[in-house]
């Protein structure tokens, strides 16, 4: 089990790359409305536009459902579940916590979880 001072670490830790996503999300919005602004004529313009735009917006969708996550872990945090594998309830590693502070299964649950979405 993790101590309360391991759990406050984490919880900074997510805070800070929640706020990192949003700024994220912020600019990219940004830099999306205003290439759908410019005037372009050539349709190789329009081209790298529509492609940079649907770049974008896939990284957008990534960093919406990372924060999704990261959401989740911190409701776990107040509610006393978080580093708690949600398949099996045994504890995620903390070297695992480290690598990924949202991680919901422990290592042998989310390789389960994986196969069985492939």
């Amino acid at each position: 089990m993790l101590t309360q001072e391991e759990m406050n670490a984490f919880e900074e830790k997510l805070l800070a790359r929640k706020e990192q996503i949003k700024k994220n999300l912020e600019d990219a919005y940004g830099m999306i409305s205003q290439m759908q602004r410019m005037d372009l004529r050539e349709e190789g313009d329009l081209a790298a536009v529509a492609t940079e735009t649907g770049i974008d917006n896939a990284i957008a969708d990534q960093q919406r459902r990372e924060l999704a996550e990261i959401d989740i872990a911190l409701g776990k945090i107040k509610n006393g579940t978080y580093g708690i594998c949600e398949m099996c309830e045994e504890p995620i590693g903390r070297a695992r916590l480290e690598v990924k502070t949202f991680a919901r299964y422990c290592i042998t649950c989310r390789e389960i979880t994986e196969k069985e979405h492939s």
